[in-house]
């Protein structure tokens, strides 16, 4: 199979027939990518993004953070390379997110990966999609079994007919979180972006440079957020710049043409990469409730040189009406928080603010440089913070506290429901509200204090499904289920003896 294909919001990709290592474990697709040659990809992605207990993603698959930059960018086209239940499954994810566009796909088989036919099929597909009147820039990414089998991507040509080629690997035994995806595409666009400024003059914004000094803002955020964040800098005669990852390739040449960088989400380690390599200075946090907008503010106007009496003014500006949202706003009740996105920490930074007791964060994200302070105003408060939390971490931490809310992920607020605990999803009800200044330090309260109010309802519907059983004994039985653990002893005894196979080859 050969040639490239549209996958749109409704199509489903055709299964390819390769049958190859998308299934194997974490370990050996790891080692296949090393004796492929992709020895520093892997060493540059271990330093950038360090593992954490599980050799692979305990969320979806990372490369679908990756995919949503690129298919959040105008004039941007994307195109995966992998094994067809991957493509199917980021793609149906992404049309579900509302990407609203295609998404090219080449596929391969066995023969075509091992003889380099797949390469020239990418090369091929890349040339028929590089038209300037259409694109700015064409993503091509690898999955797994690519990565895990050298496709070089590097040997595509930087651009075809002025439009810009972008080649990325994005293997889950490589990068551990969708988050962290997001920052190997920034990364890589802006590194192409920053080459184009040093080789000479560039297009100027869409909307014009600011006529104030501008700060990069580092993180996808609830679109009010940077606008609030404006508002903010304003009193020290500085203005919001571009949201990094951006929405269109220009973005990129201004976001570098700022002299700070606010790092509002820590975990990217490219991305700050190449501004630090622009001499750029980076500020980590953010301005959530009154003690993290205060140090911001002062962290952001001295990185800018702004005058001692500019920074007083803006924290007094702004201080006074965030404690006035924050009291008018309160949560009273013990929650559990734990996510994948990256502002955990954020968050629970403003809840404590509100009034909750938050005894422990949990984050997939890795401990960084731009999350130490989140961190140790957190430990001072008492929490225990962990980076690199697996979900046991997050789902011992509900059962051991007991809180009157968990916020989690999809399988932990499965679990909170399981034992009657009121639980919300991260993603979709607390990431995606206002978090920044007198704008954030109000709008959690609604949804907390609602889904905290709904713990009767839990008890009684717990009580209503009490004796219906639950794993294999699930539903209304007439007798006991036929169980037979003698198949299962039988199962795991081959479980086992593959496992103690392929540990004998790897010493080998």
């Amino acid at each position: 199979m050969t040639g490239l294909r549209h996958v749109t919001p409704d199509q489903a990709a055709v299964p390819s027939v390769d049958g190859t290592g998308c299934h194997a474990g974490a370990g050996q697709m790891a080692e296949a990518a090393r004796a492929a040659g992709n020895s520093d990809l892997l060493n540059r992605y271990a330093k950038d993004y360090p593992q954490g207990p599980h050799d692979k993603p305990q969320s979806m698959c990372p490369a679908f953070g990756s995919l949503r930059v690129g298919l959040r960018m105008r004039r941007v086209a994307t195109v995966l390379s992998g094994s067809a239940c991957c493509v199917y499954g980021l793609t149906f994810v992404s049309h579900f997110y509302g990407a609203r566009r295609s998404v090219g796909y080449v596929p391969f088989n066995s023969e075509s990966l091992v003889t380099g036919k797949l390469f020239e099929d990418i090369r091929d597909a890349v040339h028929e999609l590089a038209d300037p009147e259409r694109y700015d820039a064409v993503v091509v990414t690898n999955l797994c079994v690519p990565t895990a089998s050298g496709v070089p991507l590097r040997l595509l040509p930087n651009e075809i007919n002025g439009v810009r080629i972008v080649g990325i690997d994005v293997p889950g035994f490589g990068v551990p979180t969708h988050a962290e995806a997001k920052d190997v595409l920034a990364g890589a666009m802006l590194a192409y972006a920053r080459a184009e400024i040093m080789a000479g003059p560039v297009a100027a914004p869409a909307a014009g440079r600011s006529d104030r000094p501008a700060v990069a803002l580092l993180g996808e955020m609830f679109p009010a957020d940077p606008m609030m964040i404006g508002a903010m800098l304003a009193p020290l005669g500085l203005a919001a710049g571009p949201v990094v990852p951006c929405r269109e390739w220009r973005e990129l040449y201004a976001a570098l043409d700022c002299k700070v960088v606010a790092a509002i989400h820590p975990f990217y380690t490219a991305a700050v990469r190449e501004f630090q390599a622009a001499g750029r200075t980076v500020v980590g946090s953010g301005p959530v409730g009154f003690d993290g907008t205060m140090d911001w503010l002062k962290n952001i106007g001295e990185a800018y040189d702004v005058s001692a009496e500019k920074i007083i003014a803006a924290q007094n500006a702004f201080g006074a009406a965030i404690k006035v949202a924050l009291a008018a706003n309160p949560i009273k009740g013990r929650i559990t928080l734990s996510g994948y996105e990256g502002s955990e920490l954020l968050v629970a930074r403003l809840l404590i603010e509100s009034g909750a007791d938050v005894p422990y964060v949990g984050t997939a994200c890795a401990r960084s440089a731009w999350s130490e302070a989140d961190r140790a105003w957190l430990v001072d408060k008492g929490v225990a913070v962990k980076f690199r939390a697996s979900l046991e971490d997050d789902c011992a931490a509900m059962e051991g506290f007991q809180p009157d809310l968990a916020i989690g992920t999809t399988p932990v607020v499965q679990k909170a429901k399981e034992l009657g605990i009121p639980s919300l999803y991260f993603t979709n009800l607390i990431s995606a509200r206002p978090l920044m200044g007198p704008a954030g330090a109000g709008s959690l309260a609604q949804v907390i204090n609602a889904a905290m109010g709904n713990k009767a309802r839990m008890v009684g519907m717990k009580a209503f499904f009490e004796g219906v059983g639950k794993a294999d004994t699930a539903g209304i039985w007439e007798g006991a289920p036929n169980l037979r653990p003698d198949f299962r002893a039988a199962h795991q005894k081959k479980i086992d003896k593959l496992a103690r196979a392929a540990k004998a080859e790897e010493m080998i």
